[in-house]
């Protein structure tokens, strides 16, 4: 098996659900660095079962730090991130060796594939995209980001074909867990921001955002599920607005 001269890193916190797919998924990169926060679940068991991993503990400093924390343990040129529960396609892990081989772009934008109550979306559906393998003295992240970090990349980057699967929305309980969680970082890095409060916004950020989902990303094609997940992200978008009032209510007190 020939070893890709890329790091992978991975901030976890009990993600021993999907960690198994997942670092089978990059058993054949350089090494993967793995920074846990307090894990109790098989997560350390499941890491060391792999030849390549190596984990340590980090208390929890936000997303943005964690990551980059975990970035700046990574020994090789190129880097990929991954989720403790998204799984690397092997369409994108042929692109990521021909980019290293070819050398002549910074990064990949990745399509994350959102396996939503077990199923993928179409192949047809529009998905969302980040920057998440890049050459590592060309990326860092903002660390005022609070929630959906991004790397920012001083170079050339280019979208990928292939795949991430997200496996992490294994039911709608999950979902909207998750999406009350990030709406409450949300709200509060766009109040730290200066972001003011919109009552039209409020109004029609709901309306909007399930249009957008359901008909612009083509999530229709989803049939069932991807109705459900398009309401469920506009009442996310929702969340964040009214949160954002309720954080300027707070400061008037």
């Amino acid at each position: 098996m020939m070893t890709i001269a890329c790091s992978v890193y991975i901030v976890t916190l009990n993600c021993a659900a999907w960690l198994q797919k997942t670092l089978e998924s990059v058993q054949d990169f350089a090494e993967v660095i793995i920074l846990d926060s307090g894990s109790t679940d098989q997560t350390y068991a499941i890491a060391a079962a792999f030849k390549n991993v190596r984990i340590s503990h980090q208390d929890w400093q936000g997303y943005a730090a964690q990551k980059s924390l975990a970035l700046a343990q990574c020994q090789q040129d190129w880097v990929l991130n991954l989720d403790g529960d998204e799984v690397l396609s092997t369409e994108l892990k042929l692109e990521i060796m021909q980019t290293i081989a070819e050398n002549k772009i910074d990064a990949l934008i990745t399509p994350i594939n959102d396996v939503f109550l077990g199923v993928a979306n179409s192949k047809h559906t529009k998905k969302h995209a980040k920057t998440r393998f890049f050459r590592k003295a060309k990326g860092h992240y903002d660390l005022a980001n609070q929630v959906h970090e991004q790397v920012i990349v001083d170079g050339i980057s280019q979208r990928a074909q292939g795949d991430i699967f997200h496996h992490g929305e294994s039911s709608i309980f999950i979902k909207v867990q998750k999406n009350n969680q990030y709406s409450e970082l949300k709200a509060q890095e766009k109040f730290e921001k200066g972001k003011q409060a919109s009552i039209l916004k409020l109004m029609l950020v709901m309306p909007l955002t399930f249009f957008k989902s359901y008909f612009i990303r083509r999530s229709c094609l989803n049939g069932w599920r991807g109705f459900v997940n398009s309401m469920v992200n506009a009442f996310y978008a929702f969340l964040k607005e009214a949160k954002l009032f309720e954080q300027h209510l707070k400061d008037k007190k």
